[in-house]
Order: structure tokens, then C-alpha cells, then sequence
């Protein structure tokens, strides 16, 4: 109970602007914030990618100062773009990039361009479409479609899956749209 106490008066006396704070707890402090910036910094790297479209999803995590790539892509140079972005950023000490390069495929092509059309054209989701990289990001693999990224609701969410489901020649779609709160 005595060390709870302490902390409560040391706490009292900080925001009383009684007592400075220790180098080592300012350095705790700020390595959150400092990943904070370095989170910021990597994704806007990676959004202002020339190449990176509404057919590809990007994503990272950071282990310490090093940053794994995920994803998936349509474009092997956005790929390689991807990591030289990312190694650009402060604070990044090593890249592992485990994007994969997305097949090849008519087919597929065909079925991306169908399913951006019968979700963007639906009146309730056209919203999604204005931005330069729409936040609903369409990935086919052999017939098999996954919708990657975020909606505002639970309706569009549903919404954009039941769109995706009723394009013909799509053998299963998997939504893993994430709700914004």
C-alpha cells in the first residue's frame, strides 16, 4: 500500500509542477511518442507510394526499430518500393519485407475491376472511392477475393462483402474490413 501512496504523491507533485522528472522515466516517455512518429511516418511513406492502388494492401509491424512488411501486391516493383520507403524512415534500423507479389492472372484482373465496380458503384459505399486510395482495398488470388482495410460501420462493412459476393466467378470472399470507432 506505502508504494501506491508514494506513487500518488509523486504523481500530485508532477502535475503540481513540484518535481522534475527523472532522465530515465523522461526517456519512457518519449520512446512511445517516438514510435508514435515512427508508426506515422511509415505509413505515410507507404500511402504516398506512386503505384499503390486500391488492388493492394500494405501493412507493417514494428518489432523494436525493425519493421515488417505484410501485404499483398500487385506490382513486384511496389515491392521493392515499399521496403526503400520504409528504410528511409527514422528510427527504422532493418527491413524485412514479407509482402507477397500477387499471380499474374487475366482472370484475376478481370475479377478486381468487377468487384471495384459493384462495390464503388453502390450508392452507400461511393463515399469510400473519393479518396486517392480508397480505405476498402479489393485482393484477388485465383478467384478468391479479400476485402483488406476499413469501414465507417457494420452496414458498409456487410454491405461491401454482400457486393463482392455477387460478382460472378468469385469462388469466396473473406471480409476483413476493421470498423473505425
Amino acid at each position: 500500500m506505502a508504494i501506491h501512496r508514494r506513487n500518488a504523491v509523486a504523481l500530485l507533485a508532477l502535475t503540481l509542477g513540484l518535481v522534475s522528472l527523472p532522465a530515465s522515466i523522461t526517456a519512457q516517455n518519449q520512446e512511445p511518442k517516438a514510435q508514435q512518429n515512427m508508426v506515422k511516418e511509415i505509413r505515410h511513406s507507404l500511402v504516398l507510394l506512386p503505384w499503390y492502388s486500391v488492388f493492394d494492401n500494405l501493412a507493417f509491424r514494428i518489432e523494436g526499430s525493425k519493421v515488417v512488411l505484410i501485404g499483398q501486391v500487385v506490382r513486384p516493383t511496389l515491392k521493392s518500393d515499399a521496403e526503400a520507403a520504409v528504410k528511409g524512415v527514422e528510427g527504422v534500423s532493418s527491413v524485412q519485407n514479407d509482402i507477397e507479389v500477387l499471380p499474374n492472372s487475366p482472370m484475376d484482373n478481370q475479377l478486381r475491376r468487377a468487384v471495384y465496380r459493384a462495390i464503388y458503384s453502390e450508392p452507400g459505399l461511393q463515399r469510400y472511392a473519393l479518396s486517392a486510395v480508397p480505405s476498402i482495398h479489393i485482393i484477388v488470388k485465383n478467384g478468391n477475393v479479400t476485402l483488406e482495410g476499413v469501414a465507417d460501420n457494420d452496414t458498409d462493412k456487410n454491405l461491401a462483402g454482400l457486393r463482392a459476393n455477387g460478382v460472378p466467378n468469385v469462388f469466396s470472399v473473406t471480409n476483413n474490413l476493421v470498423v473505425s470507432k
